[in-house]
């Protein structure tokens, strides 16, 4: 929302700086973006006088001008400088706008330096209105009268010097999308005092030819009003120079009066209005849902084919306009118009931003309407336009023609001073309360107050306390502590599950992941792709066609972000996230992962050759540390009964039993790994955070740590296997032969190829293994340790179906 302190002083008379009034815009809530202050741009540009305009010896298009400035003012002495300017209109004793050397021409983009034209000396420019962006207009130089004051700033003189503000209104706020709602709370505030504004209603003098009706069925829900009246006898034509000024400062192309008229009036009293040539209209005009198919070519040159439902202006002959969204080319006002038909109302908002969006037309009365105008202000908007049309335009207003009614937006809400404290912490006296909401607009009756029209956004008591804390200023707020329920140390309030998640972000940050925030929602082939995809978690209303469904697994964000800083160049990542994923759309079908993944390799090149490409071995490491972070029972069982996204022969899941996961871990499939366009060999890891069991009894302190005094056995066991059998299921088996006494089991030979078959057996290999055997009682005996051995045998060739190498 943009506008001048010139405009804003229209309906505040304040005396306040301009650095007070932006300070205070952002601090009630209306915050400040840009201040555009032309002294910044323009203030350099200084009126002078050609001494004398001669034909430039060496060109026919060129004049050589001797210039009189005053680069310090008026007061100070004056300047001869030599201009060479290609104006036509360049004359002895003519008065225009100078620009020395070392100024930005705002119109080109260009910074003056001394130049030498045709062999002639050029210090400086003389300007046009288009180098000065005032308008288009550059066949010649700016022709001052000969009064104009000379050495004076060009946009003192030309009332220029009028900054423009630029605020960022938050979607609960259209009472500030006109000049007068911003004003009003700037009154509020105490920067100055709101001006009184009457409406005095134009008499009609003949009765409108131009009839309206509403559609019944929009009556209720689509448009509650619509007025308008026929003005005759108008004579279009540019809007005058001040109107022109405060709309080109906004951004806005002034266009002609009447057209000027309505734009003027959308931005000063958040008041839409539209204007049509009442010579183009056949019969009257009927608000009514289009049937869907219909094509109407809009005022910005573009055709729209309607859908069924959408809200349309139409006469006897056809559509009209697009309502409350964009008028129609056929029924515009041009130059010619004698006669036009000013329309003023008030549409639903909901309808109208569905419309806009189906459409995908954004104009600036679909962004005031789709955030809700003032409804008690359609008829009044109306008389004040006409007013204006009357005052620039000449012409005869007839009687205002309307259908439906003012919709009621009257409401009250209880009024309790005390609550300030209790929900803001501020100490306002109630006086000082009710000066506020009655500043803004509200209507105080006993403990009942009711919100004025303009303020759709208020919606109970809580709103009211808001309200008077925000014109308040809420930088006046103290932090203080909260008190503590009760005296001492507070005890832990964090749950076991938070606790988990920060453990897991503390370890997976210390073996140097970066941490990605990502969003909830991902497209439905990836969701597919994890194994989710389903209707329970698909997005009635999703935000973009690649965020359609709920997460099933963390790792396509994960994945997704890899690919984008690859794309970056960045080939090495070891990224992690810790968030919830979702099976299902009900509660309890919502739970919380840690999921990592390494790409490319695992440290930068160097001459001792420690670069490697990151292997499955990685994350089960990585996983294995959060699970013992988070608690996790330190003994488990690996299997492949894994998801399919997870290579097959280069995977597995960590696991307290088949039916109770803790991790998956190892390199992603393939088909992945191209789908998300990545290069490298990916390895990753999901912790399923809420599966480990949580200990039986809580302790205050930590479990002492518990070391046998007595000395470990090892022995090793060489076992002839098919060659299809996975060294997981041999260590797995030998560690179920003696729970209590066998510690470890690791794999430490194998022995494959031909020179293997040709010692075992076509497709058969040899694996050994190494047995740790801690004993907790007492030492081991040879019987002992023959009876464990005979125990690990079985259990290893009944499981695979090996035998004991010889």
């Amino acid at each position: 929302m943009k506008f001048t302190l010139s405009w804003l002083k229209d309906h505040l008379e304040t005396d306040a700086t301009l650095d007070q009034i932006t300070e205070a815009l952002t601090d009630l809530g209306l915050e400040v973006e840009e201040v555009i202050d032309p002294a910044q741009s323009l203030g350099a540009f200084r009126i002078a006088r050609v001494i004398e305009a001669a034909q430039h010896p060496d060109a026919d298009r060129l004049r050589l001008c001797r210039v009189e400035t005053w680069p310090n003012g008026p007061d100070a002495p004056s300047e001869e400088v030599q201009v060479v300017c290609g104006a036509p209109n360049a004359r002895t004793g003519m008065r225009g706008v100078f620009a020395p050397v070392g100024t930005h021409v705002p119109g080109t983009g260009v910074d003056l330096k001394p130049g030498v034209i045709r062999g002639q000396a050029s210090n400086g420019m003389l300007c046009s209105e288009r180098e000065l962006m005032l308008s288009d207009a550059h066949d010649g130089i700016i022709d001052l009268p000969d009064d104009a004051p000379l050495g004076a700033r060009f946009i003192d003189y030309a009332g220029l010097n009028d900054p423009v503000i630029d605020i960022a209104i938050t979607p609960n706020r259209p009472d500030a999308l006109g000049v007068r709602g911003i004003a009003r709370d700037l009154a509020a505030r105490g920067v100055g005092t709101l001006k009184p504004q009457s409406v005095a209603p134009v008499t009609g003098s003949f009765a409108s030819p131009v009839s309206v009706r509403i559609a019944p069925e929009l009556k209720e829900k689509g448009c509650p009003l619509f007025a308008g009246r026929v003005i005759r006898g108008v004579k279009n034509g540019p809007s005058p120079d001040w109107l022109q000024k405060r709309l080109r400062a906004i951004g806005l192309r002034p266009i002609s009066a009447l057209v000027d008229i309505t734009n003027f009036f959308t931005f000063d009293q958040n008041r839409p209005l539209h204007v049509f040539d009442a010579d183009k209209v056949k019969g009257g005009l009927q608000i009514h849902p289009a049937k869907g198919g219909e094509e109407v070519l809009a005022l910005d040159d573009k055709t729209y084919r309607l859908e069924a439902g959408q809200m349309v202006i139409s006469d006897t002959a056809g559509i009209e306009s697009i309502a409350g969204i964009m008028g129609g080319e056929h029924s515009g006002c041009t130059d010619e118009t004698v006669n036009v038909f000013l329309e003023s109302a008030y549409w639903d908002p909901i309808t109208i931003a569905a419309t806009g969006r189906a459409l995908k037309i954004n104009s600036d009365a679909r962004y005031r309407f789709e955030r809700g105008v003032d409804p008690a202000f359609t008829l009044d908007g109306l008389e004040m336009a006409t007013r204006m049309v009357l005052d620039l335009c000449g012409g005869e207003a007839s009687e205002v023609v309307s259908d439906g009614a003012v919709p009621d937006t009257t409401r009250s809400y209880q009024f309790d001073p005390t609550r300030v404290h209790s929900l803001v912490g501020m100490n306002i006296p109630e006086g000082a309360q009710r000066e506020t909401l009655a500043a803004l607009g509200f209507a105080l009756t006993g403990d009942q107050a009711s919100p004025p029209s303009w303020r759709p956004d208020i919606l109970g008591a809580a709103d009211l306390i808001e309200e008077i804390a925000r014109v308040a200023s809420l930088s006046k707020l103290q932090g203080k502590p909260l008190p503590r329920p009760q005296a001492g140390v507070a005890r832990p309030i964090l749950t076991p599950m938070q606790l988990r998640e920060r453990a897991a972000r503390r370890v997976l940050a210390g073996q140097g992941y970066n941490e990605c925030v990502s969003y909830s929602f991902i497209d439905a082939g990836s969701a597919s792709a994890f194994g989710g995809g389903a209707d329970a978690v698909r997005l009635e209303n999703p935000i973009s066609s690649e965020m359609t469904h709920m997460r099933p697994d963390l790792l396509p964000g994960l994945l997704q972000a890899a690919a984008r800083n690859q794309a970056r160049g960045a080939p090495d990542l070891a990224l992690f996230e810790v968030g919830p994923v979702f099976s299902g759309g009900e509660p309890g079908e919502q739970h919380i992962q840690a999921a990592g993944i390494l790409v490319g390799a695992t440290a930068p090149r160097d001459p001792f050759g420690s670069r490697r490409s990151v292997d499955l071995y990685d994350a089960k490491a990585d996983a294995e540390a959060v699970l013992a972070a988070i608690g996790a029972p330190a003994k488990f069982q690996i299997h492949r009964k894994l998801p399919g996204w997870f290579h097959p022969g280069r995977a597995g899941v960590i696991s307290l039993g088949p039916k109770l996961p803790l991790a998956v871990f190892g390199e992603l499939h393939p088909k992945v790994i191209k789908a998300f366009d990545l290069k490298g060999p990916v390895v990753g890891f999901t912790v399923y955070i809420e599966n480990p069991p949580l200990p039986k009894a809580r302790k205050t302190t930590r479990q002492s740590l518990s070391i046998s005094t007595l000395q470990p056995v090892e022995r090793d066991y060489a076992f002839v296997l098919d060659a299809q059998v996975e060294a997981l299921n041999v260590v797995n088996a030998a560690a179920g032969a003696d729970k209590a006494l066998i510690a470890d089991v690791q794999v430490f030979d194998e022995f494959t190829g031909p020179k293997a078959e040709a010692q075992f057996g076509q497709g058969r290999k040899s694996l050994a293994i190494s047995v740790r055997l801690q004993p907790v009682e007492r030492t081991l005996t040879d019987e002992d340790i023959e009876s464990i051995s005979r125990k690990i045998i079985e259990k290893v060739e009944k499981a695979t179906g090996g035998t004991l190498r010889g």
